[in-house]
């Protein structure tokens, strides 16, 4: 049986691809800090380099991170990013250099003046998250052009899914419009409504990712739907669902500037491949509202 280890995969993308590598008949390895899953530490070098000793992955993939572009966390990520993936593939040439490995990146780290991203669009570095995951994106090239490392790199648009900590807009208003529904009292105040980007859902995200891994000839994805949405247009189907009007529980937020106004990324690459994604955007939302 192969064997696969999954680093940050309490997350939404651990948890659907754990799914489907299990539908593949693979072993699936969590790695954790804690003692609740396989104990690594992926910021600790000898760490890393003895849990590769111990299983000996076929695949690796690697979504550790703080999902956040605040400068509130620049030390956490840089260390759990950069420093994380800098130890994954020198342990990778070391121990395993056979396995195929995924590193996850984000649309964020490109220029973005409204106009659809693809794998040649320059980057930036407009927060601390994207200067790191700009530095990982070049130790993957590093290994797979000086160690012939299979070092696969995926920048990830926006995808959400049931799991999304309300921490994330389109699950804060998901939960919003639930509650509404329930007759609790809820106002919900959102920034810019007319902001546009993605919805696309974590389950065919990882597909994506498990298709990209398993060839020879590309390295290097987008992985979103190419389809954008406004925040208002999500607003609206929520609270259709749940049989509501919107107007009664949103509130515009003064004073706000978002770090992007329209965010959409070309896919052709990736579907080249073979990938589709399959839970449109009236699917993802009424999944999301599931509860009623």
């Amino acid at each position: 049986m192969k064997k696969a280890v999954i680093f940050g995969h309490t997350g939404q993308d651990g948890h659907y691809l754990t799914e489907l590598l299990k539908k593949e008949n693979i072993d699936v390895y969590g790695i954790s800090r804690s003692f609740m899953d396989y104990k690594c530490d992926i910021t600790n070098f000898n760490s890393v380099q003895s849990m590769l000793e111990d299983i000996n992955p076929d695949y690796i993939f690697n979504f550790a991170a703080i999902s956040t572009t605040s400068h509130n966390v620049l030390f956490e990520n840089n260390t759990i990013i950069g420093t994380g993936t800098c130890n994954l593939l020198e342990a990778v040439r070391l121990v395993c250099p056979k396995a195929r490995v995924f590193l996850s990146g984000s649309g964020l780290q490109f220029v973005n003046n409204g106009e659809p991203i693809n794998e040649n669009s320059a980057f930036t570095a407009e927060s601390p998250y994207a200067a790191v995951r700009n530095y990982t994106y070049y130790l993957a090239q590093y290994y797979r052009n000086t160690y012939d490392l299979k070092v696969y790199f995926g920048f990830f648009f926006t995808h959400d899914s049931p799991l999304r900590t309300s921490s994330h807009m389109s699950q804060k208003i998901a939960i919003a419009a639930r509650k509404a529904a329930k007759n609790e009292k809820v106002i919900l105040e959102i920034g810019d409504m007319d902001v546009e980007k993605e919805y696309m859902f974590a389950g065919d995200a990882v597909n994506a990712v498990w298709i990209l891994v398993n060839q020879d000839s590309v390295y290097e994805v987008v992985i979103g739907s190419g389809e954008v949405f406004s925040i208002k247009d999500w607003v609206k189907t929520c609270f259709d669902i749940a049989g509501l009007d919107w107007t009664k529980y949103i509130r515009t937020k003064d004073g706000f500037k978002s770090e992007y106004r329209r965010l959409i990324s070309n896919p052709e690459r990736i579907r080249r491949l073979g990938w589709q994604p399959k839970v449109s955007f009236h699917a993802l939302a009424k999944m999301m509202m599931e509860d009623l």
